[in-house]
């Protein structure tokens, strides 16, 4: 559980955004919800939570949020084949800590979630 900073939560879908932001504020942690991301953060994250709607775009959304912010990224999309070595595949590729496959359960969210600050 964060007890300072937040998770940059970036979902442009204004229902899946508010489901991740009660998931994540049910399980103690602070979010910061926006669509699309802030340009100038005050208070860094200490991880970031984005949706990419699609692969061919994903490299863009990344680098700028790489760019950004120092924290780990979390990519969720709904594009991605599920699966433990695809998810990997992916995540090397896109050189980001985990890609999260739509649909996921909420103790999926928060393994990754939890895995992202043991790894910290």
């Amino acid at each position: 559980m964060l007890h300072r900073g937040y998770i940059l939560l970036v979902e442009s879908d204004d229902l899946i955004r508010e489901l991740l932001d009660s998931w994540l504020g049910e399980a103690g942690y602070r979010v910061v919800a926006k669509s699309p991301p802030p340009s100038s953060p005050r208070e860094a994250p200490l991880l970031v939570i984005a949706n990419v709607s699609s692969p061919r775009g994903a490299g863009a959304l990344i680098r700028s949020l790489q760019e950004t912010y120092t924290a780990p990224i979390i990519v969720v999309s709904a594009r991605f084949r599920s699966g433990l070595g695809a998810s990997k595949d992916a995540a090397r590729r896109l050189r980001v800590r985990r890609v999260l496959p739509k649909p996921f359960t909420r103790a999926e969210l928060l393994t990754a979630v939890r895995e992202c600050f043991a790894d910290s």
